[in-house]
């Protein structure tokens, strides 16, 4: 079974990627981008019984700085 698994900095957080992006953008002439904030995706193929507790499990040890990130769990 698929999972996605969504990584975003928490609100605050400086985001020196999203910067970089943003500054790149308007070099290449797109003016109208006010702001751009950078995450992760990761897609995981897991066994049919995974529990969602095992999911936020896996999240929150490996896949997301809980101190500095948000997650979210989507099933397809």
């Amino acid at each position: 079974m698929k999972v996605n698994v969504y990584v975003t900095l928490k609100p605050g957080v400086l985001d020196p990627q999203g910067k970089a992006i943003h500054h790149a953008l308007e070099g290449l002439g797109f003016g109208g981008v006010a702001d751009v904030r950078a995450g992760r995706f990761i897609e995981l193929d897991v066994a049919d019984g995974t529990s969602d507790a095992d999911l936020d499990a896996m999240c929150a040890k490996l896949l997301a700085n809980t101190v500095i990130e948000n997650y979210r769990i989507e099933r397809p």
